[in-house]
């Protein structure tokens, strides 16, 4: 049979007698919560997100739905599952949807974001990760994209490996034709993406796979020198045993490229300036160190050890993987998906300092209810095309994982880069993983095991699973603010933050500090809460520059950029080596860490065998690719021979289209028509300019409407990504008859005026960085004698929904503030 056709159904799901469904569910489902059960108990910045993102509308648009409705609506809906077993009646679906609900309303419990949002929805989709297939056809291809958007109308997420497409140039057909190669299909899939809008916080959210030995590997590897790229996607390349043997053995190796069309292998040649072959070839340790060096420039690309993922892949069977989901946690058959949820560890632990804790019988008994969850979300989730159905029936893959690991070991007394933070989370993952299996075999007992599992690794080891693949550890970056932890098995990004927790009469947010609560606690006990350290801590995020903090305490406190590169890795393997599917973690870099020391965490995941690796080094995404000669470009430590872009056709240009919430700096200039406002609105991602405007004060009507005539063709350019500089180019120095003398210099006219104070407004974010502008440390009003606080913060990214500070973690960016995120 082939191992990607239908399996027959398993035995108990084939002879199971469901009761009729609609009167069951009038049984046990119902607008509110049994009154008694609790009611959910949140943070006000979790009830905040709530409001922005899940809870039911009406047709108003106002809110109509309280946090322990939503609750009771997921628990409700999930828990229909259980009346198409036998012994499904309607008192038992009302048990497990009260012990669901239990499990949620106490945040020690949560699934992915599309089962909080779907469930109870007509064609409601519940899961969260997807991998497609990208055949090298037309057809084969065009598919996958339509079926991207049905995924992520709904908010998944897709991974795709674009290895099977014939090289750049290679020959289409019988004709002359040749291809533009898997790259430029990439971008048609990215652009695809673009028009898709997940809701109000979540852009759709992708990953770019290319094998090592694939011929268009190198310009799949720079292809995000330039981070106007491809802004929905994450990119990595799948590393093959063969070239990591190639490596460790020699690494002058001469790196051996395959045709996926032909099957021939061959050098990979350098290439000159204007892209003719030339007879040297490319080494695998030259191209190891290009990986690097563009990870340590731009964080990409990333790495999959995608033959060390199908060496340990259960369902070997089923075909080979080829692609993960969009953070790498979730390696995927070919419309194969994945639901998510995970356990608020952070919750586990019992007592306080040295008699604190963990509540391991309580980890055993979430795991068995989380497992039953996430097992019930197969069946009564809405599939977005009958091929992934298929696929996620005979896998039944489900990805059940923690978040709330840095508060529980805050809890503990454990600094996360210890030994003995190391053991407690390879501790709790092999417990976990392991009941997680148990909970399978039982529910194979009473359904069935997975329809693949004959030919299965686990039919050779004699158990009988309901499940092929049970834990993962994936990014909990909503979730896990709903829950009021830490995320996944991050450590803290900042012990303290500024929230957003609601609006007041005229719409304004409420800005309030928020301290992470174990931290508050024992300041609190110790005599050392005060607001002056949790304005400190605000700004600077850690204990490493506070006096006055215990030795001890400073030790066990430590936040992401307290702690080595090593022991995010370390700590990594530790979850991986009792874990089915794979890690979402971000190994963090300080802003001037050197290539060297991204290599030696790409080495010791070699060593350490885990299955991918994503690095951020502070600031290496607002650093923008300087532009050379025609279209080369450069990244900042990206030490590569330059490469000409050979003539082609001329781009259709079209203007990005902006969210509705962007962050902006106001910059006052003297005109001769009076004083001018000026306002750039930036992308904090990406650190990029997008429009400009500007009134002026007594300008008169035709002065106001030349220079909103000029700032509007300014923003179209900036849209269009034109950058500032070139624009400043052609604005500074055009005269007038009415000029008046500044501290600037002679403004000549109006438009000279706007080049003035938009170079104003260049050379301070180029001196202070572009954090240091949004927080308001430094005004370009101020000229050069400007003060500055924090300077060495000034990598940091702004929200672009509440000015709160970015984090890099489990391969997202996220805010703490407000809930947003992207991936």
């Amino acid at each position: 049979m082939d191992a990607r056709s239908d399996n027959e159904p398993n035995r108990s799901s084939a002879s199971a007698r469901p009761v009729d469904t609609e009167a069951a569910r009038a049984a046990f489902e119902a607008v509110d919560p049994p009154a008694y059960l609790a009611r959910a108990k949140l943070t006000p910045n979790a009830e905040a997100v709530l409001q922005k993102r899940y809870l039911k509308r009406g047709d108003d648009g106002l809110v109509c739905e309280t946090p322990s409705q939503l609750f009771w609506r997921v628990a409700t809906h999930v828990a229909r599952a259980e009346l198409l077993f036998p012994g499904g009646t309607p008192q038992r679906a009302l048990a497990v949807a009260e012990e669901f609900y239990e499990m949620m309303a106490a945040a020690k419990f949560l699934p992915n974001s599309p089962a909080l949002t779907n469930s109870g929805r007509a064609n409601a989709m519940l899961s969260a990760c997807f991998v497609l297939p990208v055949e090298d056809t037309v057809e084969g291809i065009f598919d996958s994209v339509k079926a991207t958007a049905l995924i992520q109308k709904s908010g998944g997420g897709t991974g795709f490996d674009f290895s099977r497409l014939r090289p750049k140039g290679d020959r289409v057909g019988d004709g002359a034709g040749t291809t533009e190669g898997p790259l430029s299909f990439l971008k048609v899939f990215s652009k695809a993406g673009e028009s898709i809008q997940q809701g109000a916080f979540r852009r759709g959210a992708n990953m770019g796979i290319l094998r090592v030995d694939h011929p268009d590997i190198l310009d799949f590897i720079t292809i995000k020198d330039d981070l106007t790229t491809l802004t929905n996607y994450n990119i990595s390349v799948a590393i093959t045993d063969r070239f990591l043997d190639d490596l460790s053995r020699d690494p002058g190796t001469v790196h051996q490229v395959k045709n996926p069309r032909t099957g021939e292998w061959r050098p990979l040649k350098r290439r000159d300036g204007a892209g003719k072959e030339l007879s040297e070839a490319w080494t695998v340790g030259e191209m190891w160190a290009s990986i690097i060096a563009h990870a340590h420039a731009t964080g990409e690309p990333g790495v999959v050890f995608i033959d060390r993922i199908n060496a340990r892949n259960p369902i070997p069977n089923m075909g080979p993987i080829e692609a993960t989901n969009p953070c790498g946690e979730q390696p995927l058959h070919p419309y194969d998906s994945c639901n998510l949820g995970s356990i608020n560890v952070g919750s586990l632990v019992r007592g306080t300092g040295s008699d604190a804790r963990f509540d391991w019988d309580e980890l055993r008994m979430l795991t068995q209810a989380a497992t039953r969850f996430l097992d019930n979300v197969i069946e009564v989730n809405h599939y977005p095309i009958p091929e992934i159905e298929r696929m996620s029936k005979q896998t039944r893959r489900i990805g059940l994982g923690v978040m709330g690991f840095a508060d529980a070991l805050y809890q503990l007394g454990i600094p996360y880069d210890s030994e003995e933070g190391t053991e407690f989370g390879e501790e709790l993952m092999r417990v976990l993983d392991e009941e997680s299996h148990l909970a399978s075999e039982l529910l194979a007992d009473e359904r069935g095991e997975f329809p693949a599992w004959k030919g299965s690794e686990w039919e050779k080891q004699g158990r009988r699973l309901r499940n092929s693949y049970t834990t993962t550890i994936a990014p909990t970056g909503t979730i896990s603010i709903l829950a009021g932890c830490s995320g996944g098995i991050e450590p803290m990004f900042s012990l303290a933050f500024l929230r957003q927790v609601m609006a007041d009469s005229t719409g304004r947010p409420t800005v309030l500090r928020e301290l992470n609560h174990v931290f508050e606690r024992v300041a609190r006990e110790r005599g050392l809460l005060s607001d002056a350290l949790v304005e400190q801590l605000c700004q600077e995020g850690s204990l490493a520059h506070v006096e006055g903090i215990p030795e001890e305490m400073r030790r066990v406190f430590v936040t992401a950029h307290d702690i080595a590169p090593h022991w995010h890795m370390r700590m990594q393997a530790a979850f991986q080596r009792h874990c089915d599917a794979s890690i979402s973690k971000t190994i963090n870099f300080p802003r001037e860490a050197s290539v060297e020391d991204v290599r030696r965490i790409y080495d010791l995941a070699v060593d350490l065998g885990v299955k991918g690796v994503t690095v951020y080094r502070d600031g290496c995404r607002d650093q923008q690719p300087m532009a050379l000669t025609g279209s080369q470009r450069r990244v900042e430590a990206v030490a590569e021979p330059a490469k000409a872009a050979a003539p082609g056709p001329l781009a259709d240009i079209k203007p990005m289209k902006l969210p509705e919430i962007m962050p902006s700096l106001r910059i006052r200039q003297m005109t001769p028509f009076g004083n001018m406002h000026v306002k750039v609105s930036v992308d904090p991602i990406l650190g990029r300019e997008r429009e400009v405007f500007a009134q002026l004060g007594k300008g008169g009507d035709i002065a106001n409407s030349d220079l909103e005539a000029i700032c509007r063709l300014l923003s179209l350019w900036l849209r269009a990504n034109g950058t500032l500089q070139d624009a400043l180019k052609q604005l500074e120095g055009i005269g007038s008859s009415l000029t008046v003398p500044t501290k600037e210099g002679r403004i000549m006219s109006l438009a000279d005026g706007l080049a003035t104070a938009l170079q104003r407004y260049l050379t301070a974010k180029s001196e202070f960085g572009l954090e240091a502008l949004l927080l308001g440390r430094v005004s370009p009003d101020t000229g050069n004698g400007v003060h500055v606080q924090q300077k060495s913060q000034a990598y940091k990214l702004k929200c672009p929904s509440c000015q709160n500070v970015l984090s890099f973690e489990e391969g997202c960016v996220k805010c703490h503030g407000c809930g947003y995120s992207q991936c």
